[in-house]
């Protein structure tokens, strides 16, 4: 996306990761990794900084004691949520990557909805708090400045 952010007219600054579950998983991989860029690679995609401008963190699975120990203040912006009924190795896992991250200095921002396992998604069908969490990651896109405006 962002070799060929002028194409499709999308501001690499802004260009995020979001994963759901073992996408989770990924995406906290992305945001901890940081290969450095070669400006002078032929192919275009080696040309851009893999860093993630965010983080979305959707009940992300495989979070380990020895990947929160990896965060440090480099870190993107994240948005994390679970299910305060899901598995321990999220529900309590994800809060730990939580305080992690704000003691590294990294700005983020956890929800843990009670009463609500695990795949909850995006569904037409959902009702009580959970059912609002894609408008509360809209509105902290907003905040942090990745939909318009100057990025917090």
């Amino acid at each position: 996306v962002k070799a060929r952010a002028a194409e499709w007219n999308v501001d690499p600054a802004r260009v995020g990761v979001m994963g759901f579950s073992a996408g989770g998983e990924l995406a906290v991989k992305a945001a901890l990794a940081n290969d450095p860029v070669n400006a002078s690679a032929a192919d275009p995609i080696d040309q851009q900084s893999d860093k993630p401008a965010f983080e979305a963190l959707m009940y992300p699975g495989g979070l380990t004691p020895e990947i929160i120990a990896k965060v440090t203040k480099d870190m993107p912006p994240a948005f994390m949520l679970c299910g305060a009924d899901d598995r321990e190795t999220i529900a309590q896992q994800l809060p730990l990557l939580f305080i992690a991250m704000r003691k590294a200095g990294v700005s983020a921002e956890l929800h843990e909805y009670a009463g609500v396992g695990h795949g909850f998604g995006i569904r037409l069908s959902a009702h009580g708090a959970v059912a609002q969490w894609p408008d509360v990651f809209v509105q902290w896109l907003d905040t942090k400045g990745f939909l318009r405006g100057t990025r917090n």
